[in-house]
């Protein structure tokens, strides 16, 4: 149980810290492998989906292989493991700057300055800002929120509780370099499949238990389940659609549609067709359900690794 205890006590303890303190200012170990990865593909880079899935096996395995030696140089203190699931938790999760971010963006909506929204959007994610209009900007924002409640945060303590710090660390570098590579590009076409394919893997779980959060803690589960059961297998991604769905139906909300990715135009099928229409106000309540999901997905990834660790113990010694 020391192990569980490790676990629970430092994931806490770095969701607080990102509650309070926000990504670290400077050197952040995230942008410090993405260079990394970045000068591996320099090196690498042909188009063949061989050589992507060698740079993925390189970045992926070289970051869990570290993780993996500092959580063994530290397994003999109780304190220090706690430490380091702390620290690391801080680094991997980005509740704070997904809601730091989509706040920014609703104020300046609640403003009527639709410029400034659009100036910031990028931040938060890939869309042309510029073919965007205030709800169309509102909705990007939810969309957003949504996605990365589930990338961001519930995903990473889902493999955290799994792989300890080595199951942080390694979701993390796998969600990175689906950012970096995995996208539809000339250039990452195939060269990005093997990233992301395994991006598609290592979120599923986390995409699944983020829509169930959001069902139960959101202001209408019903919705949420509904629009889930009905609409999140018509999104073309298999995590970010259940996500998407579920929030929609707990917001009472329309998502999906038209939209727009540096240049490429992609019509989506609409998630929670009953819903209305995007508004400004709706940026917040997508925040605060975030949060509320957040909180619970520490609780249930703690308690699912003592279930788990004593269903294998107990099949161990029957």
């Amino acid at each position: 149980m020391g192990a569980d205890r490790h676990f629970a006590y430092g994931a806490a303890a770095g969701l607080l810290g990102d509650h309070l303190f926000g990504d670290p200012r400077r050197g952040h170990p995230v942008a410090v492998f993405g260079r990394a990865a970045g000068a591996v593909e320099r090196m690498l880079w042909r188009d063949h989906r061989g050589w992507g899935a060698l740079h993925t096996a390189l970045c992926v395995g070289g970051a869990v292989s570290l993780a993996a030696l500092a959580a063994a140089a530290v397994r003999r203190s109780a304190a220090a493991s706690v430490a380091l699931t702390a620290a690391t938790t801080w680094t991997v999760v980005g509740g704070t700057s997904l809601a730091r971010e989509a706040r920014a963006v609703g104020r300046a909506l609640e403003a009527g300055d639709v410029e400034a929204a659009r100036a910031r959007l990028p931040r938060l994610c890939g869309r042309d800002p510029q073919a965007l209009d205030a709800d169309g900007i509102a909705r990007a924002v939810v969309e957003s929120v949504a996605e990365n409640t589930s990338d961001a945060v519930v995903g990473a303590l889902v493999w955290g509780a799994v792989g300890n710090v080595p199951g942080l660390v390694g979701f993390r570098a796998v969600n990175t370099l689906d950012a970096m590579v995995g996208h539809r590009s000339p250039r990452h076409l195939r060269y990005g499949w093997a990233s992301a394919r395994l991006d598609d893997l290592a979120g599923w779980p986390g995409a699944r238990l983020t829509a169930a959060l959001a069902a139960v803690s959101g202001p209408d589960p019903r919705g949420a389940v509904r629009a889930w059961r009905a609409d999140a297998t018509r999104h073309p991604s298999p995590n970010a659609g259940p996500v998407e769905a579920s929030f929609a139906g707990a917001l009472g909300v329309r998502l999906g549609g038209t939209l727009s990715y540096g240049g490429r135009v992609e019509h989506r099928p609409v998630l929670n067709g009953a819903g209305r229409q995007v508004r400004t106000d709706d940026v917040e309540r997508a925040v605060r359900l975030s949060r509320r999901v957040s909180v619970l997905a520490l609780g249930v990834t703690v308690a699912g690794r003592v279930l788990g660790r004593r269903l294998l113990a107990k099949g161990r010694t029957s």
